[in-house]
């Protein structure tokens, strides 16, 4: 089975908004820190995708965003989902709550200290070094290791 979603950074003032998943039950991403976004609704582009959800999880509404890369997660369960990955450096707006969790405005020098899936700390490096596009593939053993990486079609070794 596969599923289609959008995960953005947006940025302000050297910080990223992050979303410290605590909220729900039997969320996939407990206690993990991530991006925001979340799955396609019927007939949407990924732009149309996370236009909506960055407004319904923050309450944002984007100006100026870059489609960065494209995440192929293989979660060792059956079920592959490809991530259209973007960063953001304009918004209108004020932050509401977010009913999947805390939002926060954290350094991008800080990230990697925070409780992040294996492959998010891959994809968060490359948008820091990499200006073009990419492709990342991620698989997982279907217990939340990540087992293997592919950027751009080729094997990258994992720490």
């Amino acid at each position: 089975m596969a599923e289609l979603s959008t995960l953005c950074y947006i940025e302000k003032d050297g910080k990223y908004l992050m979303l410290h998943r605590n909220v729900k039950k039997n969320d996939v991403n407990e206690g993990k820190w991530i991006g925001v976004g979340g799955h396609f609704e019927k007939d949407e582009s990924p732009e149309e995708c996370l236009l909506r959800e960055v407004k319904e999880e923050t309450g944002l509404t984007l100006t100026s965003y870059q489609y960065r890369a494209m995440v192929t997660f293989v979660s060792g369960n059956g079920v592959t989902e490809y991530m259209s990955l973007f960063t953001a450096d304009g918004f209108e707006g004020e932050l509401i709550p977010c009913d999947e969790g805390d939002l926060e405005w954290v350094e991008i020098s800080r990230i990697e200290e925070l409780n992040l899936w294996e492959g998010d700390l891959i994809f968060h490096r490359l948008l820091l070094e990499r200006d073009t596009f990419f492709s990342l593939k991620l698989v997982y053993d279907g217990h939340d290791k990540l087992i293997y990486a592919a950027l751009d079609g080729k094997s990258i070794g994992l720490a």
